[in-house]
């Protein structure tokens, strides 16, 4: 009986006449005025308004659990914020989202993630959020991509949060399409921390940092900015007293990396690299020529070196002379291309002093002509192998753990 329920639910088809007002934000694309529209639901059966208050608490719980996901201590707790006499209001803010392109999975999302949008007006609160992005050059689908992300930005307000955090934005990088491309990237940069985000840009470029480099870090990682600023200036001076240049590159991918670690991460990291003989100037100045190798997990950089070490008879100081065998990837380059190197090895085409770098540093193309395409005829087998440990992620997983546990 329950199966038949739900089945009718997803069934049932309704017909929402919205009038929305025009407005002149709106996109070309996007009618202010939508109307009589079929629309598909994960509906109710009741249609009328309930006759008494644990009614309507009771189909509140169930149309929760039923049409957006929510687990029973999630639809009870939204219940209490949340309950409708008239089950039909339920059916609004679905019906708008839907009606701008949003999928049932993002609906679902949104809800689940903020339930008292469900209370909301979606003429007078929902639709000048969206025709806001629509007339920024936003498209429908990256609308709802955005709002999906970051459900919040729908509770915060247009007026006094989003329109001036925008235009910051858009003072900042000089450009409207770069404003929303940040936006796009990360839509929280439209909620949280706008004035340390200001201030911290302050911090930058009072360390010398060029506006370059900070456009570059704001818009393809705003999230470092998003710090306190006493915090954001003690990551400033720790990173400036390693030796990084605020003129340079690094320094702003060092800041990223140092921003988001704790002390304790940090130096759960070079315990991690002592414990394999490097000192700690040895790790210093793999950090000053590699920033983002400090980036990778602990259990990352023991896997790198374990493998180096134990599976290929590597000593220890060679890879602190060669540090940039630790950024790479163990799944993706590491152990795919050694597989390839492991072969050669075993039908005697190669010698085991082969170059490190010629293996593990070269571009894919320069790989596969020396050690692929060059033993067609002695190994055919070798490029499906490679292919396969690239390209496929579980076969990856399986064969990695196979050379971590063997003598390989």
């Amino acid at each position: 009986m329950r199966m038949m329920v739900g089945f009718l639910r997803k069934a049932l088809v309704i017909q929402v006449r919205f009038a929305l007002s025009d407005s002149a934000s709106s996109s070309p694309s996007t009618p202010s005025h939508i109307q009589i529209q079929t629309i598909p639901f994960l509906f109710h059966q009741h249609l009328y308004p309930f006759s008494s208050s644990s009614e309507a608490h009771s189909f509140t719980v169930s149309h929760l659990i039923n049409s957006y996901g929510f687990s029973h201590k999630q639809a009870l707790s939204a219940s209490k914020y949340i309950s409708f006499k008239n089950p039909e209001k339920l059916n609004l803010v679905y019906a708008f989202f839907y009606s701008h392109g949003f999928s049932e999975s993002q609906i679902s999302k949104i809800v689940r993630s903020k339930p008292r949008l469900l209370l909301s007006n979606p003429e007078k609160c929902l639709l000048p959020k969206l025709q806001f992005f629509y007339s920024k050059g936003a498209s429908k689908p990256e609308v709802a991509k955005i709002v999906a992300t970051c459900p919040t930005i729908m509770k915060k307000s247009l007026e006094n949060q989003m329109i001036p955090y925008f235009n910051f934005l858009e003072g900042f990088f000089e450009s409207e399409q770069m404003a929303m491309a940040c936006v796009k990237r990360f839509p929280r940069a439209l909620v949280d921390y706008p004035h340390c985000v200001e201030s911290n840009i302050k911090a930058l470029q009072e360390f010398g940092v060029p506006k370059s480099n900070i456009v570059t870090l704001l818009s393809m990682e705003p999230m470092t900015l998003m710090a306190t600023q006493n915090h954001f200036r003690k990551v400033l001076e720790e990173v400036k007293e390693m030796g990084f240049d605020p003129s340079k590159k690094a320094f702003t991918t060092a800041v990223q990396g140092m921003r988001g670690m704790s002390k304790s991460t940090w130096e759960g990291k070079i315990d991690a690299f002592k414990s394999w003989g490097w000192s700690e100037e040895d790790i210093r100045l793999l950090f000053l020529k590699l920033p983002w190798t400090m980036m990778r997990s602990k259990g990352k950089i023991m896997a790198t070196m374990e493998f180096f070490v134990n599976k290929m008879g590597m000593q220890s100081s060679i890879i602190v002379q060669r540090p940039i065998l630790v950024s790479l990837s163990l799944e993706k380059r590491i152990i795919p291309r050694y597989s390839v190197v492991h072969v050669l090895l075993s039908k005697g085409l190669i010698q085991k002093d082969f170059s490190l770098r010629a293996v593990f540093e070269s571009r894919e193309k320069e790989f596969l002509h020396k050690f692929v395409n060059v033993y067609k005829e002695e190994a055919p087998q070798l490029l499906n192998l490679y292919q396969e440990m690239v390209n496929n992620a579980s076969a990856r997983s399986h064969i990695g753990s196979i050379y971590l546990d063997s003598g390989i």
